[in-house]
């Protein structure tokens, strides 16, 4: 996710060539989800399937689902908007929504657990073995809220992001890992699976979906659409009556830009050509065969979905142009080398934005440079140093904190800024060749797959650029 305060210097103290087939390789086993839903009126009714993969070494009798959709029923203990944006994401005053659990077969019993009513615990008829699948239904319905954020009713469209219970994350002791859904950052942590989507709506929306379309029915009064998508984190849709669509395959890839306010749709779609040809020649080929860019209301900059990114239509045209390059960016870290973002919120986020930098540098013709964006990183960090010093003493610059442990503008200085400084610290380090080098085979390493610090850190194999990275990561590098 990109979070845009204001472009570069003031963001700091204001509140608040590798092919790969998806996240894996086809023929690798792995849990898939087909979904079949119906939205009208705020609600989305939906059956899902899970046939569960077991890829742990531990026999599994219960499975654990994230219901991310609860944190914005009334009285949730972790709000999934601070205060500083409340305002700007509550269009129409506060409201709610919430996801309901109807039923669950078979099963042994199942409950609404976890710290903020948000993940449904399932006890299985009989257990699954290593290797072995099950099948799951869920019933269940998504009451959506009158929000622009990840999932709710937008002034101009209906963003269906974290729509469905996701599968907790299991090690291999099969100890699974619960999500809370914090307002800070991207609280999500999940595994690579196959997706088929059924979706029905009235017959005027037109739906952006993270997977390519495999069928559609359209009657008078609704339209009824299949979408699929394999080997990903996620499954995103963005429903709107106002898009416009522009598309073009140029890259390879079935790229589709939906609007509804952009005077210069086109140059937009064609910096989102330029983001995916870029990153694919610099880290490895990206890994779907479709990727949509939705603009919608969204209080925050945008924010990444495997095949699909949403555009806050509130930013403004420089800030819309770096949001666009900086969730494009995401594609390959986050979507396709997963980490646990409640965690290591860094390590996506700071690749992100030094990629972007990286862009930039390589496109003159759009008036940014790597300099440039470095500097203003770098510029916003101490400059939170310094109000923190003169507030509480001096900074926590240590970044391997969990997401609930940072305040709202510090987790943006440590993950994005600081993340930043750290690649380009990185870069300088061990010089451009084994820096790109490096960052190749951390994407073929690793995507499809969750990656961690120490991942990086193997990918480079260098005792300088470990060293840089544990600096920043432990707190003590000089900035």
């Amino acid at each position: 996710m990109k979070r845009v305060f204001c472009f570069l210097l003031t963001l700091a103290v204001l509140p608040a060539p590798f092919l790969l087939g998806g996240c894996q390789k086809d023929e690798e086993p792995r849990s898939k989800y087909t979904i079949d839903a119906e939205y009208a009126d705020g609600v989305l009714e939906a059956v899902l399937d899970l046939s569960y993969y077991n890829d742990t070494d531990t026999e599994m009798q219960k499975l654990s689902f994230n219901l991310y959709g609860n944190a914005y029923r009334e009285g949730s203990a972790f709000s999934p908007v601070s205060s500083a944006f409340s305002a700007a994401a509550y269009y129409d005053g506060k409201s709610y929504g919430g996801m309901e659990i109807a039923s669950v077969s078979p099963c042994a019993s199942y409950a609404i657990e976890g710290q903020d009513e948000n993940v449904l615990s399932v006890t299985l008829q009989e257990s699954v073995s290593p290797g072995k699948r099950t099948d799951l239904r869920i019933e269940y319905s998504l009451k959506l809220a009158d929000i622009e954020h990840r999932t709710g009713v937008a002034r101009h469209a209906v963003n269906l992001g974290n729509f469905y219970p996701v599968l907790c994350v299991a090690d291999e002791e099969g100890n699974f890992y619960e999500c809370e859904y914090y307002s800070n950052g991207d609280p999500f942590y999940s595994e690579c699976a196959d997706y088929s989507v059924t979706l029905t709506a009235d017959s005027d929306y037109t739906v952006a979906s993270s997977g390519k379309t495999v069928s559609a029915q359209v009657t008078q009064t609704s339209k009824t659409q299949e979408f699929s998508l394999k080997n990903a984190r996620d499954f995103a849709l963005v429903l709107g009556t106002e898009f416009s669509v522009l598309e073009s395959d140029g890259s390879g890839t079935a790229i589709s830009y939906y609007y509804y306010d952009d005077e210069n749709a086109a140059e937009t779609l064609t910096l989102i050509e330029n983001a995916v040809a870029f990153f694919g020649k610099t880290f490895g080929a990206y890994p779907y065969e479709t990727f949509a860019a939705v603009q919608t209301g969204f209080c925050y900059g945008g924010m990444e979905y495997p095949g699909l990114v949403m555009l806050s239509d509130a930013l403004s045209e420089k800030d819309y142009m770096y949001t666009a390059v900086h969730e494009t960016a995401h594609q390959w870290w986050y979507a396709a080398v997963g980490n646990n973002q409640l965690e290591e919120g860094w390590l996506d986020e700071g690749l992100a934005e030094y990629s972007t930098a990286c862009f930039f540098d390589a496109y003159p013709q759009y008036s940014l440079t790597r300099a440039q964006l470095v500097d203003g990183a770098r510029s916003a960090y101490k400059a939170f140093c310094s109000v923190e010093a003169q507030l509480f003493g001096g900074a926590d610059t240590t970044m391997d904190r969990k997401l609930c442990d940072y305040k709202e503008y510090e987790y943006v200085n440590i993950a994005y800024n600081k993340g930043m400084l750290l690649f380009d610290t990185l870069r300088d380090a061990v010089g451009d060749s084994k820096f790109f080098a490096g960052l190749r085979r951390y994407y073929s390493s690793n995507a499809g797959k969750i990656a961690c610090e120490e991942d990086l850190i193997a990918a480079f194999g260098n005792a300088g650029a470990e060293g840089v990275i544990r600096s920043f990561i432990e707190g003590e590098a000089i900035i």
